[in-house]
């Protein structure tokens, strides 16, 4: 399977944070990752990115940005044109998941983590 090139937004530099673990678990597993945050700081080597930049080719965003959070994220994500976007535990939103279906963006409640140990990332 190809390595996923993966946006984590709601990066956070906490080692006990979901998003951190999950950074970590994607590039264990070879996929590129770009950490996209509030605050800046590190992961591993990476930079976590305050500025919303927009890569090309990203294949998921998966989010650790709280619903009430999220509608400041939406305009990014629906740009980034990812082909899917991972909901993870806590981050459901119906809102954002009609603004990715209308963009033909496939959308999924599951964890990142869970997906990344059973291999069906």
């Amino acid at each position: 399977m190809p390595n996923k090139r993966t946006i984590v937004i709601g990066a956070s530099n906490n080692p006990e944070r979901y998003a951190y673990k999950a950074t970590l678990s994607l590039l264990s597993k070879g996929h590129k990752v770009f950490p996209v945050g509030i605050r800046g700081g590190q992961i591993g080597n990476l930079q976590i990115e305050t500025d919303r930049i927009i890569y090309d080719n990203i294949d998921t965003v998966t989010l650790y940005v709280g619903p009430k959070n999220q509608p400041d994220w939406y305009e990014y994500i629906i740009a980034l044109q990812p082909k899917r976007i991972i909901f993870n535990p806590g981050t459901e939103n119906e809102e954002l998941v009609k603004l990715a279906q209308i963009e033909n963006i496939e959308t999924i409640e599951a964890c990142t983590l869970v997906m990344l140990s059973i291999g069906n990332y």
